[in-house]
C-alpha cells in the first residue's frame, strides 16, 4: 500500500495544521451525555479560563460553531437589546463585529481607520467622554485582515474608567498573545478552537465575568446563540444543551495538553514571533515587502505587497505555492494587491524556510523572479 500523500502545511490564520496527536483524538465516537465526555468539556472550560488567569472572576462557556457564532453569542448576551456599542474599526473582522451588532439590532457606532493603523485608546476615551448613550466597547485583538495587533490592556483600561463593559473578539491571538484577567478588566474574551490552541475549528468559547454573565438573562435574540442559557445549564447539568461536536471537543482537550506541555502561552507566543520573524525576513531577501511597520505586526499572519509584475496573478501564485506543499491566503485588503502568510500551527520551525523557498521558487517558474531578488511592489 503506498502512504497517504501528506497534506500540504496550512499557513493560514485558521484552520490550521495539527499534530497527529491531535487529528488521532476525533478517532473515537462520544457520547454526548456520556460521563466521560461532559469530564473532558470540563476539563477544557477550567484549562481555557487558567489561561487568561480568570479562575476567581470568569467562567468559561463553550459554543457549538465557528468563532463568528460565538461573538455573535456574546454579543446578543451580554449586550442589552438597548445598549450601544462603539468598535474601533482597522479591518475586515473589526466590520464584522459591527455587522453583528446591527443584524441583532444593537446600536452600534465605530471609529474608523485605515488598515495598517493601530487603534488608539485616546480615540476610544474622547468618543466615551463624548457619548454617554455608549454602554460597551468591541474590539479585535489581533485583525488579521492585515495582521495588526491591537493595544488591549490601554483599551480595556479606558472602557473600565467609564465603567463601560468591554468585549474583546481574541480568536487569533487568545493563547499566544498575553491577556491577563486580574490586571485588564473585561466582561468577555471570545475564541474558538482552532487557531492559537492549535484545534480543530468547530467551536468557540466565551470567556465571561461570571457577575456580568448573571446579569445577562433574556437579553439574547437567539435561543442557540444564548450564552446565558447555555452556560445555566451546563452548570446545572455539565451536559451541552444541543448537540456538541464531539470529536472537535476530544481534539481540542488533546491539543491543549500539548499547549501545557509546549510550556503554554509563554512558548506558544515564543515559537509564533520566531515564524513571523524567519517569515518577514525571508521574504524580504525573495524582495517581497511586508504591508505593516513592525512595531504593531501581530506575530500571527502577515500581509504582504503582492510583486508588481505583469506576470503575477494570485489565483496562479496560489496553486504553484499549494504544488509545492504549502497552502498561503489571499489579502483581505482592498487598496492595494497583497497576499497573506500565517505563522501559526503545528509545522515546526522548518516549515517556515520551507514555505520561503517555495514561494521563491514560485515567482521563478512564472517569470517574476531575477535569480535570488524578485520585483515586489
Amino acid at each position: 500500500m503506498k502512504p497517504a500523500p501528506r497534506s500540504p502545511i496550512l499557513l493560514t490564520p485558521g484552520p490550521l495544521t495539527t499534530s497527529d496527536r491531535t487529528r488521532n483524538a476525533m478517532l473515537r465516537d462520544w457520547g454526548s451525555w456520556d460521563s466521560d465526555f461532559n469530564q473532558i468539556t470540563a476539563r477544557i472550560r477550567e484549562r481555557v479560563l487558567a489561561i487568561v488567569h480568570g479562575e476567581q472572576t470568569h467562567v468559561c462557556v463553550p459554543m457549538q460553531g465557528s468563532g463568528t457564532f460565538s461573538v455573535e453569542a456574546a454579543i446578543g448576551t451580554l449586550v442589552p437589546r438597548q445598549g450601544h456599542v462603539l468598535i474601533p474599526s482597522n479591518g475586515a473582522y473589526c466590520q464584522r463585529l459591527a455587522r453583528i451588532c446591527r443584524v441583532l439590532g444593537r446600536q452600534v457606532t465605530t471609529i474608523d481607520y485605515t488598515e495598517d493603523r493601530q487603534v488608539e485608546a485616546a480615540d476610544v476615551d474622547r468618543m466615551l467622554e463624548a457619548d454617554p448613550s455608549i454602554t460597551h466597547v468591541a474590539v479585535v485583538h489581533c485583525e488579521t485582515g492585515a495582521g495588526v495587533l491591537n493595544p488591549l490592556h490601554e483599551l480595556a483600561l479606558v472602557a473600565a474608567r467609564h465603567h463601560r463593559g468591554f468585549i474583546v473578539d481574541a480568536m487569533s491571538s487568545f493563547g499566544a498573545i498575553e491577556i491577563d484577567a486580574r490586571r485588564t478588566p473585561f466582561d468577555a474574551v471570545i475564541a474558538a478552537s482552532g487557531k492559537c490552541l492549535e484545534g480543530v475549528p468547530g467551536m468557540g468559547f466565551v470567556i465571561a465575568k461570571r457577575t456580568t454573565l448573571e446579569q445577562s438573562e433574556g437579553n439574547s435574540p437567539s435561543l442557540s446563540l444564548d450564552l446565558y442559557d447555555q452556560w445555566t445549564y451546563m452548570e446545572r447539568t455539565t451536559q451541552w444543551r444541543f448537540t456538541p461536536p464531539t470529536h472537535v471537543v476530544a481534539a481540542l482537550d488533546e491539543a491543549i495538553a500539548q499547549y501545557l506541555e509546549e510550556g503554554g502561552l509563554e512558548a506558544r507566543g515564543a515559537r509564533y514571533a520566531r515564524n513571523c520573524k524567519a517569515l518577514v525576513s525571508g521574504l524580504a531577501e525573495l524582495g517581497i515587502r511586508s504591508f505593516l511597520d513592525p512595531s504593531i505586526q501581530a506575530p500571527i499572519i502577515v500581509t504582504f505587497h503582492a510583486p508588481k509584475h505583469p506576470a503575477y496573478a494570485f489565483k496562479t501564485f496560489y496553486q504553484e505555492v499549494k504544488q509545492r506543499g504549502y497552502i498561503l491566503y489571499p489579502g483581505k485588503l482592498t487598496q492595494v494587491e497583497t497576499f497573506r502568510v500565517g505563522c501559526i500551527g503545528h509545522f515546526g520551525e522548518a516549515g517556515i524556510p520551507g514555505a520561503v523557498r517555495a514561494i521563491g521558487e514560485t515567482l521563478e517558474a512564472m517569470g517574476i523572479g531575477m535569480g535570488s531578488r524578485m520585483v515586489a511592489a
